[in-house]
């Protein structure tokens, strides 16, 4: 297994450096190894994140190290939101860039312990989920909304021929989100109809938002987990537009789900997530809630390829 660098100045009273609001795509994929250490003495710290503040919570004063059956409620507003220790990223996230030779070969690296059962806090850029599944849907795609997403004058699809969706989803937090999705608008009122299955059924999304320009030239560091749909780009393997290019794919939790072939692995650091007979939240398995909410659609799921398996993906051709 490759070994992996000495930890990044975890301690408690370090900046958290992950930028969970402008993570990249399931291209763009991180490695890295560390811990996140708590301390009872520990002030609570601010930090930014993509532009929201998160507070980071002294850390409580007990001495089990055991999950709480009942976490606490994670308080959120489109400014601000504080992060439940339990559900905090290690500080390193995001932060340990991958060379050339990890990247070909990341089916060899090994999962850090600190994602081997990942159940991250959702950030809420569009503030905390309401009572029951809402959404909504607005076509053409707004001009505001396409700024700061992946799209330019040559994509396949024009902005009259995409919707931007705002629905609600469950976290690994155990609270409400509500999160934000671009796909082609001809699909628009199905994936709702996917997302409210998904709700009904309790899926946890970790982060379901549009990519960025940004996101997608950020460096290579393998902790990638934004679900999403549209980005204009090629496929993995070729210069064919991707599925994801007409916004008719979506990708679902990247890291609990990720993408293999041969030697490649989509993130890189996602290798325990491989076994898929060890059951965690957030993955994806034949014949469940989730396959069965895009097979409703006709929409087919990568985990049933043969020459690759990609767990995370969903599209309307099986491409």
């Amino acid at each position: 297994m490759t070994q992996c660098p000495p930890p990044v100045n975890n301690s408690p009273q370090s900046t958290l450096r992950v930028v969970l609001g402008v993570l990249a795509t399931a291209l763009m994929i991180a490695a890295g190894c560390g811990a996140l250490s708590e301390d009872s003495a520990a002030p609570p710290q601010a930090i930014d994140v993509a532009g929201v503040t998160v507070t980071r919570p002294s850390a409580p004063s007990t001495s089990t190290t055991e999950r709480p059956t009942r976490p606490q409620r994670v308080v959120a507003t489109p400014t601000t939101t504080a992060v439940d220790p339990e559900f905090l990223p290690p500080d390193w996230l995001g932060t340990r860039v991958l060379s050339d030779s990890q990247i070909r070969n990341s089916a060899n690296i090994e999962t850090p312990a600190e994602l081997v059962d990942r159940r991250f806090a959702t950030i809420d850029l569009l503030g905390p989920g309401p009572d029951g599944f809402a959404s909504s849907i607005a076509t053409p795609l707004p001009e505001a909304v396409a700024a700061r997403s992946t799209w330019r004058p040559g994509c396949p699809v024009g902005l009259d021929d995409l919707a931007y969706l705002t629905v609600s989803h469950w976290g690994f937090d155990g609270q409400t989100h509500t999160g934000e999705v671009i796909v082609h608008a001809s699909v628009a009122e199905d994936m709702v109809g996917v997302f409210s299955k998904l709700y009904d059924a309790r899926y946890p999304i970790e982060a379901l938002r549009v990519v960025s320009n940004q996101t997608m030239a950020g460096p290579p560091t393998g902790d990638l987990n934004i679900s999403s749909a549209f980005t204009c780009r090629s496929t993995v393997s070729s210069s064919r537009w991707s599925e994801h290019a007409y916004g008719l794919a979506i990708d679902l939790n990247p890291f609990h789900n990720p993408y293999i072939k041969g030697s490649r692995l989509i993130p890189e650091l996602s290798a325990a997530y491989l076994d898929r007979g060890n059951v965690r939240d957030g993955m994806i398995l034949a014949n469940d809630a989730v396959v069965q909410a895009f097979a409703d659609i006709g929409w087919s799921w990568g985990g049933e390829w043969t020459s690759a398996l990609d767990y995370m993906h969903f599209s309307h051709n099986d491409r």
